[in-house]
């Protein structure tokens, strides 16, 4: 094998390693040198001696990382050489600072996707397909089902759903992940009432101590955000039922909730697409709302790719890999230990008849690009 012919990523224990650079990207442990395609916790691995990041996401991740924590940062499109490898972070638009990895060596090149989404996100810089040889992509949401309604008509429901609430007298729970959705449900709701600072929002809103900190940075990074108060601080007394409570999905059913008094409870989820998920997690109301691709949105980022190696990671890696095998695309499995958004649809597998195929190991000829991108 030449050297122009060597993959420029391996799985190993640590994750995908780049030997030529002697750097990860998104190492599942600690490792040396790690590049990371954004700040959520099963692609930002705690201990590492040196990180390379957006700028964008480095007030995110210094909130997440180990103190002192060496983290080094690129603009979107920037490129540097490391050990002969050029690298670029380019945006992903999954949350504010997710970046797809661009390697290029001996004229081939690579991109790790991380986790994307293509739909417009007031909270984040929009994603950009990157030309490469290899495209490793995520596919959570990787069925024909999951396809995402407009973000403003989910806004919209969100509003309707909260003002019902307020004229039963009940508080109004909403559930979302701490990092990114959280931060797109402030923005969205705010920007969907009429003001940006949330001026016209129809009550108040109280955030989950787990959320607060997270919005700073947002906000530190020169982004806005509609006032909130932590529900610790509401003074005694505090009527519950003009307000919106936001809270991680983790905090459904536990003692916090129990001062809110009357409630009702929802949760923003691209999962909420599947029927039945709703009453398996005992809430009232589901909104369609993610921060990955859906189905539409996977085909046409992987074209625009134009790769001629695509891998696949977490999600429904086998349904996506037989589609695009199918329409005659060299695509295979490749297991990582990425998590994605929770999986609540596994009864879907059976009834589509998707068999898995054995993972892609990214060593010999069936990860070897040729040619040269143009």
């Amino acid at each position: 094998m030449t050297a122009a012919s060597e993959p420029l990523l391996t799985r190993t224990d640590h994750g995908l390693y780049c030997a030529q650079g002697d750097f990860f990207v998104d190492p599942w442990r600690a490792v040396d040198q790690a590049v990371i395609t954004h700040a959520h916790a099963d692609h930002l691995a705690w201990g590492c001696r040196r990180y390379l990041a957006s700028r964008e996401c480095l007030p995110i991740a210094r909130r997440r990382l180990q103190p002192g924590a060496e983290v080094g940062h690129l603009e979107y499109g920037q490129t540097i050489d490391i050990g002969g490898v050029k690298i670029s972070l380019h945006p992903a638009g999954h949350i504010r600072g997710s970046a797809q990895v661009r390697l290029e060596r001996s004229g081939q090149v690579w991109v790790v996707s991380g986790d994307y989404k293509i739909e417009p996100d007031p909270t984040c810089t929009p994603f950009e397909p990157v030309r490469c040889h290899v495209f490793i992509s995520e596919c959570t949401f990787g069925l024909p089902i999951y396809r995402w309604p407009e973000p403003i008509q989910v806004f919209q429901e969100i509003l309707a759903w909260w003002q019902s609430n307020q004229q039963a007298g009940r508080a109004s729970l909403l559930l979302g992940y701490s990092l990114g959705k959280a931060q797109r449900l402030l923005a969205g709701l705010a920007a969907t009432s009429g003001s940006a600072e949330g001026a016209n929002l129809p009550g108040p809103i109280y955030i989950h101590g787990a959320i607060e900190p997270l919005n700073d940075a947002y906000r530190e990074g020169g982004f806005v955000l509609p006032h909130t108060r932590r529900v610790a601080e509401a003074e005694k007394g505090t009527d519950w039922s003009r307000a919106l409570i936001l809270a991680p999905p983790s905090a459904h059913g536990t003692p916090w909730t129990r001062r809110l008094g009357a409630h009702s409870t929802a949760q923003a989820s691209g999962w909420m697409r599947i029927r039945g998920t709703r009453r398996r997690r005992a809430i009232d109301r589901g909104f369609v709302l993610s921060d990955h691709v859906d189905w539409p949105g996977l085909l046409s980022a992987i074209d625009a790719t134009a790769a001629e190696t695509v891998l696949l990671t977490h999600g429904y890696t086998a349904a996506v890999v037989r589609w695009l095998q199918e329409q005659g695309r060299d695509a295979h499995a490749l297991a990582t230990r990425y998590q994605g958004e929770h999986d609540d649809a596994e009864e879907l597998i059976p009834a589509l008849d998707v068999q898995p195929k054995p993972d892609n190991q990214l060593h010999g000829d069936s990860a070897s690009p040729a040619g040269k991108v143009t």
